[in-house]
């Protein structure tokens, strides 16, 4: 790996690892107001949000540990890296959250039975206001390391407290509509409406989690982008049997190019160089792995033509 990605990595490393600090110190603050206020209003919704926090605790050591470990260089045993425990650990929330959201239902099914009333309501209100501003804190810094790094594992976690803010929402309003406007039934039906809501997310987590662990392809535009910038070389005659792969925060793309069947193997070797440099400054991170054939070449595995670009095809020539 050259200087660069190796620069680049760790500084993704370093970002993930500081958002999952901030997560879990996050969950464990809430946890222990949660519990205070749920013990005093015997709220279901309060319940489903203190239950979430809960399982939020988990989720964010294992988002911790997850990231520690795809932050760590590639050895000779992981020659890729280590980049899809972020994937795996996302996958482990999903269940969590799954778990939640279960439990949740299950006591506001029960609840809609009893209907018993909420007890201490401006415990659960107030707790909920400082959960929501502590929330919408941390869900901003979450964005911001989304946005550099591409890290599911904490694109995972940010769902989590994406439900969070809802659910502290709810909270509030369920127990308005429960013990000052006499609506019976409200705090149990939102908890239920909470239940749906975590499994909705869950089923997001698990589909981009699942996309990393199955090599799922870049996305149309961003393979479109990159093709793009590769046939600006003038020396590239075109390009096919184009793979692309993304493990954890770490982008993957390999593919063939043509070039002059009269071109030396020197020459061929630095048009490479140049072509993967200019890469890398578009698509910072990306680890390139170019193999130049002559031009017109066919490989009897891999070469589709539908999918092959030739130069003249290309809008800068």
């Amino acid at each position: 790996m050259s200087l660069g990605h190796s620069h680049h990595h760790h500084a993704h490393g370093e970002l993930t690892k500081r958002a999952a600090i901030a997560s879990v110190s996050m969950a464990l603050f809430l946890l222990a107001l949660k519990i205070f206020a749920a013990a005093e209003t015997g709220s279901v919704a309060l319940l489903g949000s203190l239950a979430d926090t809960g399982f939020d605790v988990l989720a964010s050591l294992l988002t911790l540990f997850s990231v520690r470990y795809a932050a760590m260089p590639a050895d000779d045993d992981h020659r890729f890296g280590h980049g899809k425990a972020e994937a795996l650990s996302a996958l482990v929330q999903v269940v969590l959250v799954i778990l939640s959201a279960i439990l949740i239902a299950w006591r506001a099914i029960v609840r809609l039975g009893t209907q018993e009333p909420t007890s201490h309501p401006e415990y659960g209100i107030g707790v909920s206001l400082i959960a929501i501003v502590a929330t919408l804190g941390l869900l901003a810094y979450q964005r911001y390391v989304v946005r550099k790094t591409g890290s599911v594992a904490i694109q995972a976690d940010h769902v989590h407290y994406q439900s969070d803010l809802l659910l502290n929402i709810a909270v509030i309003v369920a127990i308005v509509l429960d013990t000052m406007l006499g609506v019976r039934g409200a705090d149990p039906l939102f908890g239920i409406a909470i239940a749906a809501w975590l499994l909705w997310g869950a089923y997001k987590a698990a589909r981009l989690a699942l996309d990393q662990l199955l090599d799922r392809e870049w996305p149309h535009e961003k393979r479109q982008r990159f093709i793009e910038v590769a046939m600006r070389h003038p020396e590239l005659r075109g390009i096919h049997d184009m793979r692309t792969r993304s493990s954890g925060a770490h982008d993957f793309c390999q593919f063939h190019v043509w070039v002059d069947p009269d071109m030396t193997v020197a020459a061929a070797h630095h048009i490479m160089d140049e072509v993967e440099q200019a890469l890398m400054d578009e698509f910072p991170g990306v680890e390139v792995l170019i193999h130049p054939d002559p031009e017109g070449h066919k490989d009897e595995m891999g070469y589709i033509p539908s999918e092959t670009i030739e130069h003249h095809e290309h809008p800068h020539d």
